[in-house]
């Protein structure tokens, strides 16, 4: 059967690509950029034979986590773009993509995805209070595993103005999908880093499995 040996939440500022961002932008989101390395170099040892990414953006969706985690993968890399639909879809959609995969490979899983956009005035978006709310209950929920309030949360701040929810329940659904098919396995957040000084919340998170 098919194996899922990593499994990640990744932020996907294009400002922490040394190509883009300035040294000073760059010290300002320190702990995500080591939290993104430590996650590569853990990524690294697990060896999958294939990664599979999902993301609510194309280029920099992409480019940003596997340039931190992945830059040097010579393997398969699967993308799959969310849209619009409710997160649960996407969740279920993740289980489904699971009951897919090829027998006998190594799968490593990247949710890119930034939280909410509105955390600070200054910010891209401005501020809006249930930014930072929806930011510590994603969290609190991931931490106590309650995947049903997750897929929730845009219901529960509709003006949060977050991007990454419907990424990270595709990958849930994944992670769900294959612990309930190897019931000695099971899933554990831990989470690396959480950050929003450009008003942006940045969640760097591993879900490991055990």
């Amino acid at each position: 059967m098919p194996q899922i040996v990593f499994a990640a939440i990744s932020p996907h500022p294009p400002l922490i690509l040394p190509s883009v961002g300035s040294e000073k932008d760059r010290l300002q989101v320190k702990a995500t950029i080591d939290s993104l390395r430590k996650l590569g170099e853990r990524l690294r040892e697990k060896k999958p034979d294939s990664i599979i990414i999902s993301s609510p953006h194309t280029d920099w969706g992409f480019e940003v986590p596997l340039f931190f985690l992945a830059k040097d993968f010579k393997k398969e890399i699967n993308k799959y773009l969310m849209g619009m639909e409710k997160p649960i879809s996407y969740f279920q959609e993740g289980k489904r993509i699971y009951g897919n995969l090829e027998e006998d490979k190594k799968y490593a899983l990247i949710a890119s995805g930034d939280l909410s956009h509105v955390l600070k005035e200054d910010g891209p978006y401005g501020f809006h209070k249930q930014g930072p709310v929806f930011d510590k209950a994603l969290i609190d929920y991931l931490k106590e595993k309650n995947i049903k309030a997750i897929l929730n949360l845009d219901e529960q701040f509709p003006e949060a103005a977050e991007c990454g929810l419907r990424s990270f329940a595709f990958i849930l659904g994944m992670v769900e999908a294959f612990c309930a098919e190897n019931p000695g396995r099971k899933w554990t957040p831990e989470i690396l880093s959480y950050e929003g000084p450009f008003g942006v919340g940045y969640l760097t998170a591993e879900i490991n499995i055990t």
